[in-house]
């Protein structure tokens, strides 16, 4: 997800291919991965409002270091796909931005990545400083493969506090709480929820919290592993049929197909009091901050999901990215340099500007600077509720292979604009590769 994050979200290799390499001809060209040590490292990272607090680390790591840390950085809605292409080319970066997770087992099994066990025992703190359950999610086959470099990011419906007021609405606790606030911003001109469909990925988080709190985690869980039987239990066509009831309401307007959240276009519309809703992931306030930055710091408001009468999932479950990690490819000419990077993710100044952003950086001493982010409520709410969470369920598209994104997304694309059955999506799920 994600910002996501978080979008992750492929076009076509073969129309793309061009314009990948061309967009990424600075990756590993000096001293990088393919270069011939003129003393510098590309980082490719994620486009959007937190690569300030990259560029930050990077002017710091370079004010001492002899090879230069160059930062790369790739339009979100671009990401996934020129990681893609270029990540076993003469043009990939020597560090890059991920998920953890299915994210990076196909480049772990092709034998693309650098193990950090043999810096880790070097360090203990590229370790150590960071919560285990998150530390873990770039952990393949008992080796670790990335080191937490963002903040922990759960899913969150965030609204736009005026709205909510001026339509004499709370924000709402249980789904049908969430049904009637449609209704009644229907009937005042306001579209409910705003959502980028046109980047695919938001669609999916519905489509996550109702499996979750319907199902509960454990139907995910046997789905990732290869259960293909669990999309067709009885939970999971009871998850569709709330979801295409909802989708059918006119609850996300007529043209959520033509919006993005990528370039800004849904976030526009709750700042603007067009829309009233949004489920996004934590990076939102970042988003917003940037964007609108009065309208982050007065007027946005946000809740967990709400909880579904009858369903087997615990009404604390959040969904969402663990964190995102720096890999570091194997070919780079400059490890030592690259494991050096990554201890300043766990420094000081790294957790102080990831909060000023509105992240929640997940090293153990974060709890130490919460009253110091750009929000101290946001942050400790959301640090509270991570750490209450008995299920934390990494978004599916990460979950499962990257080869799995596309068929996914068109999947849960299809089934929003009723060109899909419960029937095809099922069958559409249970295609895909297992993890």
């Amino acid at each position: 997800m994600r910002g996501r994050g978080m979008g992750l979200r492929r076009a076509v290799i073969a129309t793309t291919t061009a314009l990948v390499l061309g967009a990424t001809a600075a990756c590993g060209s000096d001293g990088g991965s393919s270069g011939s040590g003129s003393g510098t490292i590309h980082v490719m990272v994620y486009g959007d409002a937190a690569n300030k607090v990259e560029k930050q680390m990077a002017e710091t790591f370079n004010k001492t270091s002899k090879v230069k840390v160059v930062i790369d950085t790739v339009p979100g809605a671009d990401y996934q796909q020129k990681l893609q292409t270029v990540i076993n080319t003469p043009h990939a970066p020597d560090v890059f931005f991920n998920w953890g997770g299915g994210s990076i087992q196909p480049f772990v099994k092709a034998g693309l990545l650098l193990p950090l066990d043999g810096y880790i025992a070097k360090d203990p703190g590229l370790k150590s400083n960071f919560l285990p359950s998150v530390f873990n999610s770039a952990v393949v086959d008992g080796k670790p493969y990335g080191v937490p470099m963002r903040g922990t990011q759960p899913v969150l419906l965030f609204h736009n506090k005026k709205v909510l007021a001026d339509a004499g609405l709370t924000p709402p606790r249980t789904w049908d709480e969430l049904i009637a606030a449609t209704r009644t911003l229907k009937a005042k001109g306001i579209t409910p929820i705003a959502l980028g469909g046109a980047d695919q990925w938001p669609t999916l988080m519905w489509f996550e919290y109702l499996y979750d709190r319907i199902a509960g985690p454990g139907l995910f869980s046997r789905a990732v592993s290869g259960d293909r039987a669990a999309w067709a239990s009885e939970d999971s066509r009871k998850a569709l049929a709330t979801l295409g009831q909802l989708a059918g309401s006119g609850a996300f307007g007529r043209t959520f197909d033509s919006v993005k959240f990528t370039d800004g276009g849904s976030p526009a519309l709750v700042a603007r009091g067009r829309a009233a809703f949004e489920l996004m992931g934590s990076w939102y306030y970042s988003t917003q901050q940037d964007a609108n930055p009065d309208f982050a710091r007065s007027g946005l408001g946000y809740t967990g999901f709400p909880t579904v009468s009858g369903g087997k999932g615990d009404p604390a479950d959040v969904v969402g990215n663990t964190n995102n990690f720096y890999s570091i490819l194997k070919k780079t000419k400059h490890p030592e340099t690259a494991a050096a990077f990554l201890k300043l993710m766990y420094s000081e100044e790294f957790v102080k500007a990831q909060l000023a952003i509105g992240n929640l950086p997940t090293t153990v001493n974060t709890v130490d600077f919460l009253d110091k982010a750009a929000s101290p409520a946001y942050s400790k709410y959301q640090y509270e509720l991570v750490k209450a969470a008995p299920s934390f369920q990494l978004s599916w598209d990460q979950a499962y292979p990257p080869s799995a994104a596309t068929p996914m997304h068109t999947a849960v694309q299809r089934f929003f604009d009723g060109k899909l059955d419960a029937d095809g999506f099922i069958k559409a799920m249970q295609a895909l590769p297992a993890s």
